[in-house]
């Protein structure tokens, strides 16, 4: 089993390099933002359980996203490993992945400070989707319109 995680800070291109390496390995990538705005569309358990800390702009809790990942490595495509894009965040998800599944690579991505601001004050999201884009780096094909999902 193959699982790569990815570390940085925000900005840094943890989700631009996640994306790369799971075009080249097969591997599914695993974001915990991706996720919990899934479950909380889904209306999950889990889902509703961090809904309640994300409207209050509060981090979710270790063990709602341990939960999470607890879920997504016992998925059919998580069989031969998994493309963690920033995760662990804290030691306790740290701890707790190292009892979920083997790591394989751990890949820390170091970015100057002044790079890191000039990212993430152009960065924009879908409200749909959550497909992220960048006005001079990564825009939309046609401005106002998600490539993803056509919002």
């Amino acid at each position: 089993m193959t699982s790569i995680v990815l570390f940085g800070p925000p900005g840094a291109g943890k989700g631009t390099q996640a994306a790369r390496i799971t075009d080249s390995t097969g591997l599914p990538q695993v974001s915990t933002g991706d996720m919990l705005r899934a479950a909380v569309k889904n209306g999950t358990e889990t889902g509703m359980a961090a809904k309640q800390y994300m409207d209050a702009g509060q981090l979710v809790p270790d063990s709602i996203i341990i939960d999470l990942i607890k879920e997504r490595v016992l998925e059919k495509d998580a069989q031969n490993g998994l493309m963690f894009d920033g995760f662990p965040r804290t030691v306790p998800q740290a701890e707790a992945l190292a009892e979920i599944t083997e790591v394989s690579h751990v890949i820390s991505i170091e970015v100057p400070d002044e790079r890191i601001v000039e990212r993430i004050c152009g960065r924009y999201s879908c409200a749909s989707c959550g497909a992220v884009y960048h006005d001079t780096f990564n825009p939309t094909s046609t401005e106002g319109v998600c490539d993803q999902c056509g919002s």
